[in-house]
């Protein structure tokens, strides 16, 4: 393991923060101070960025611990930039890798050293083994994927033994955690189904900055972007009949596994691993973006590129169907005939193309990151103050 690094954090903003809020009885079970754990590898690093950004308007401060490879540099100007942020980082493995347990075991130690000189007011894991420490304060625990619902999409096949340790150390994790929320119903559902019947359960749909995703003049190219290596992205499909479809593609993500296997894609125009800023003008001018994915809890990519005008082409599973029903056109993720006749349509068909991009456009619009921290604020008011959860099966209503 790589020794453990923290940086250096300007912990008198912990000091005063209630001192400057004014806070009035009524807000008193409101929590301030709040210990979120984050990885640096995908797509959790950016929810927890965007969650904390939106945090600030209810006076809410975050202490991000992370976990995995260390930050980047591009990543700690990301978090310089969000002022209620203060960056706490170690290089533990993360409890999805191989052989991971002692050093989950010496990150738990290091939280809970943070948690008794931080004292916050609730503790929000992005993980799940953790929510067995014995915290002092509420715990709760986001479901953004497991390894366990993966292998079951991905590999379809039994589970193996060697995963048993995995299966337990989450079950335990799950179980003690006061509340478990996740990106979507598909995804609570799975977490469920994989491991145990949960007490309180909320379904708190990501949401993405529209600012820095915006349509601009389109431009005949199939875009696809995720981790390269991961086989639920299922980008590989698209690389695999690139040859044959009348525009190029192009493709943007991590090709390194956190493990050391680098994976090379045919046929298509590698982009690399670009942060947001860089991303953002290729979702936008991109004409058509296509994930045919095996598994993805929520997917923040398909949200960026709707956010950007973007046709969606993706996997026919029950999570994107939740969010994108109507709004995109849905594909078997292992019959590359449909997936090449369906790009093939929407790069000769420009009426449908536009078509479907305006319906991703509209539906992105009720994936906000303002009305997703207003429903995890309430979510931590209602542990802190012992409130009663609304229903996790509540009908969505997308027009709202």
């Amino acid at each position: 393991m790589q020794p453990m690094v923290v940086k250096s954090a300007t912990r008198k903003r912990f000091s005063v923060w209630n001192q400057q809020q004014g806070l009035s009885s009524e807000a008193s079970a409101a929590p301030r101070r709040i210990l979120m754990t984050t990885d640096t590898v995908g797509g959790v690093w950016h929810y927890s960025l965007e969650l904390a950004r939106g945090l600030a308007k209810f006076g809410v401060e975050v202490a991000l611990a992370t976990m995995g490879p260390l930050p980047t540099a591009e990543q700690r100007r990301q978090v310089a930039r969000i002022h209620n942020i203060t960056l706490f980082e170690s290089s533990y493995r993360l409890e999805w890798m191989e052989d991971p347990w002692e050093d989950v075991e010496k990150c738990g130690a290091w939280l809970m050293n943070l948690e008794d000189e931080l004292k916050p007011d609730l503790v929000h894991l992005n993980g799940y083994a953790h929510a067995d420490l014995p915290w002092n304060c509420p715990c709760m625990v986001v479901a953004h994927s497991c390894v366990i619902s993966w292998w079951e999409a991905v590999k379809k096949e039994p589970i193996p033994q060697r995963l048993g340790p995995y299966r337990e150390r989450v079950a335990q994790g799950l179980a003690r955690a006061h509340l478990v929320a996740a990106p979507t119903a598909a995804m609570l559902n799975a977490v469920e189904t994989s491991y145990l019947p949960l007490a309180n359960t909320r379904v708190i749909y990501n949401g993405r900055c529209r600012k820095r995703y915006r349509p601009d003049n389109k431009i005949n190219f199939i875009l696809s972007v995720g981790r390269i290596w991961d086989e639920a992205k299922n980008i590989n499909a698209i690389a695999e009949l690139a040859g044959s479809l009348p525009w190029p593609v192009f493709i943007a993500g991590e090709q390194k596994h956190p493990e050391g296997e680098t994976t090379f894609l045919d046929n298509v125009n590698h982009l690399g691993n670009l942060p947001p800023a860089r991303l953002a003008p290729w979702f936008a001018t991109a004409a058509i973006y296509a994930l045919p994915a095996r598994y993805e809890p929520f997917g923040l990519t398909v949200l960026e590129a709707a956010l950007s005008g973007c046709a969606l082409v993706l996997g026919d599973i029950p999570s994107l169907r939740e969010l994108w029903e109507g709004a995109a056109v849905f594909v078997p993720p292992d019959d590359a005939d449909v997936l090449a006749d369906v790009l093939q349509s929407l790069c000769q068909d420009r009426t449908l193309r536009e078509r479907m991009a305006e319906k991703a456009f509209e539906r992105s619009r009720f994936f906000n990151p303002d009305k997703m921290a207003a429903e995890y604020f309430a979510a931590y008011l209602s542990l802190n103050s012992g409130l009663r959860r609304q229903a996790p099966d509540e009908a969505v209503n997308f027009s709202s």
